[in-house]
């Protein structure tokens, strides 16, 4: 980062101590954001100003005030950080964050449920609003951090509210990471490694998200875009829909769909009575009727209304086994949550005769040698 204004930020604890120590030879500054959340915050704001006065290192300090509602103390107080650093006039920000921190970040995020994205924890290095931001700690544990400010007899604060457990990272780091501890000594290593190796996913993720979209006939996007759009498509969020060009890209267990961006047309229920084909345009589809013997919709059930999912429906499929809800059923054939809603179900009455890709309800199957009818619903398009 030669010949780039740079700036490390400093909240006077260890960590960033150790790191502006290390820098301090080089052109940087330092910039320190005073949350007023603790009653120490002013002794820590004059030491970091004692701190830099010393090593002759410029220091700005930014006085931010916390909004107290939304997401917790710790998010709130980390949003205001990150908007300080956005606003400063430097194209470099060096961030104290090493390997401890890193394994706890990956460790409550797959707590959480979250992703590849969150799997991979914090990046080395990455961008935000135009700036660099860059982890040099990030594969050096806290124990080795210590070690290095003891023997160059520096000093730092200490926050108060590191040990308070009502915080989930002090959570994890007090009590959760020593049980962990007991069986597995290198967890915070293993997580760290861990991270690194989704890291490298991601990359691999770009290349073959931009060769999908490239196979489409569609353009890929900025690298920034493509990035963010990896991010959506790989959360836990099961109706999760990225737009790009016109088209609209889902995953479900893995797997990667597309289909256009169109509105939804509107669906009105219609009445089948016994033809062979009823057309749905306003599916994309048509529904057939096969004629068969022992096999079916027993032929006497009809005529039966075409409706949609409205919630709560149970079928019975097999005889032998209790009657499910019609989303436990999808679930377990895989059907994509999004389709699950635009998928013609046949009733008589109130009760649900049959769904695509999951039977007819045994209450309405056809006897043996009874004639009955086999439904299909064929799409029109192959997206």
């Amino acid at each position: 980062m030669h010949g780039r204004r740079c700036a490390v930020a400093l909240s006077g604890g260890v960590d960033s101590v150790v790191l502006l120590h290390a820098l301090k030879d080089q052109p940087v500054k330092a910039i320190h954001v005073h949350h007023g959340l603790s009653p120490n915050a002013d002794a820590w704001a004059q030491f970091c100003r004692k701190l830099c006065r010393h090593w002759k290192v410029p220091l700005t300090v930014r006085r931010v005030r916390v909004a107290r509602a939304g997401e917790g103390p710790e998010a709130a107080a980390r949003a205001a950080r990150y908007a300080v650093l956005k606003k400063s006039p430097v194209e470099v920000v060096f961030l104290a964050h090493h390997l401890d921190d890193q394994a706890e970040t990956v460790l409550m995020n797959l707590l959480r449920g979250a992703g590849v994205a969150g799997a991979r924890g914090m990046p080395a290095a990455g961008r935000f609003d135009g700036k660099w931001l860059l982890r040099p700690l990030l594969e050096v544990s806290r124990d080795v951090i210590l070690a290095y400010a003891r023997k160059h007899g520096l000093e730092w604060v200490d926050d108060e509210s590191n040990a308070d457990e009502a915080l989930t990272r002090n959570f994890v780091r007090r009590r959760l990471g020593p049980l962990i501890a007991t069986r597995f000594p290198r967890w915070r290593a293993s997580l760290a490694r861990a991270a690194r190796h989704f890291s490298g996913v991601e990359a691999d993720a770009r290349a073959l998200l931009r060769e999908f979209l490239a196979a489409q006939g569609l353009r890929a996007p900025s690298e920034a875009k493509l990035v963010e759009m990896l991010k959506q498509l790989t959360s836990r969020g099961a109706r999760t829909l990225v737009e790009h060009e016109g088209m609209r890209l889902r995953v479900y267990r893995g797997r990667l769909s597309m289909a256009p961006a169109a509105p939804e047309a509107p669906f009105a229920p219609l009445r089948w009575q016994g033809e062979r084909r009823l057309a749905i345009p306003s599916l994309g589809g048509e529904l057939r009727f096969r004629l068969s013997r022992g096999k079916g919709i027993d032929a006497k059930h009809k005529p039966l209304q075409v409706r949609l999912r409205s919630g709560g429906e149970r079928l019975q499929p097999d005889a032998r086994r209790p009657r499910r809800t019609l989303k436990n059923l999808f679930q377990e054939a895989g059907v994509p949550p999004w389709q699950r809603d635009r998928l013609p179900l046949l009733f008589s009455g109130e009760t649900l005769v049959w769904a695509p890709g999951l039977g007819i309800d045994a209450a309405y199957q056809a006897a043996a040698s009874a004639p009955g009818v086999l439904p299909e619903w064929r799409r029109l398009d192959t997206v």
